[in-house]
């Protein structure tokens, strides 16, 4: 038996619930929407989502069709975090007695192969951060470059002192990174907070950068900002923008030769397999990159794995 709610109504009880119950970040709720949207606008879903599991294989089995002009299917990482938002809507609809079946259990996720992440060697990363700016604002001539450039060196030198996501090092403010302590206050995923030792050649840098050309933009405000401001400020006074970190970091990448190589988040995967290759702990590695689960880290444990095996096949007079 059904209590017969509406699709559309059932799905927006569900976002409530990940929202209010669970601290779901405000990005994941939106993917969320979306998929689910999808779902309540294919054919026959709105009639037949509460009567079993066909309505729900039915509407994925469409979406994994690829290679038909018409109908094009969904890469195999889109149909799986597709199936993942069905999933945990079914298993919510059936514990809050919205339907009579227990669908989630006759949904399976897709297997997907997971393809190692790019990363860089130590050298490449040195090559990377010094090709981002200067260490400090009076190695650049032109006040308004040396700006720019200290900025995207001291992002730069955050990014793999830390292991940031992009979103997280944009994110902070002035109060969340402790010069004396050595150390800063991230909110990852799911509004969860750790803290993340930083080394102290980024500390220096990131000393030059908020004594000199951020402090110059903070004062433009003549108001004292809330948490001391953002930490990483645009050319026009505002919090740093996505676009114009990803830019800084490609140009660096461009600048040391690693095109087509490097993003943000390049950085991240080189701090975490470093951190492995010098014999760090994956639960300390775990805890650093914020990471839910241990099996998302453990994907660096392969990628470390194949790097011995290059550097085997390399030195061994008969590999």
């Amino acid at each position: 038996m059904t209590t017969g709610v509406p699709l559309e109504r059932a799905i927006e009880d569900f976002l409530v619930h990940l929202r209010v119950e669970r601290g779901v970040a405000p990005a994941t709720i939106r993917a969320y929407r979306g998929d689910l949207g999808d779902f309540a606008a294919a054919r026959g879903s709105a009639r037949d989502w509460a009567r079993g599991p066909d309505a729900a294989t039915r509407y994925l089995a469409a979406r994994s069709r690829r290679g038909r002009p018409a109908d094009p299917g969904l890469a195999p990482a889109s149909l799986r975090r597709r199936a993942a938002a069905l999933k945990g809507f079914y298993r919510f609809a059936f514990g809050d007695g919205l339907i009579g079946v227990d669908v989630a259990a006759h949904l399976d996720l897709p297997r997907m192969s997971r393809l190692l992440p790019e990363t860089l060697t130590v050298a490449e990363v040195e090559r990377l951060l010094e090709a981002s700016g200067p260490a400090d604002s009076r190695s650049t001539a032109g006040e308004e470059r040396a700006t720019g450039r200290l900025r995207d060196r001291a992002l730069t030198e955050l990014l793999y002192a830390a292991g940031l996501r992009v979103s997280e090092a944009l994110g902070l403010d002035r109060e969340d990174l402790s010069m004396d302590g050595g150390f800063v206050r991230v909110i990852g995923k799911g509004d969860k907070e750790r803290l993340v030792p930083v080394g102290d050649i980024a500390l220096g840098v990131l000393a030059e950068w908020i004594a000199g050309p951020r402090a110059a933009f903070l004062g433009l405000g003549h108001v004292a900002p809330p948490r001391g401001g953002p930490l990483f400020i645009g050319d026009r006074g505002r919090r740093l923008a996505r676009q114009q970190a990803w830019a800084a970091v490609k140009q660096a990448a461009r600048a040391a030769g690693l095109v087509d190589r490097v993003s943000p988040h390049t950085l991240r995967h080189s701090f975490a397999t470093h951190l492995l290759e010098g014999g760090a702990d994956l639960r300390i590695v775990q805890e650093l990159l914020g990471h839910a689960s241990i099996s998302t880290t453990q994907l660096y444990t392969h990628l470390t794995g194949e790097r011995i095996r290059e550097v085997y096949a390399r030195a061994h007079p008969r590999a």
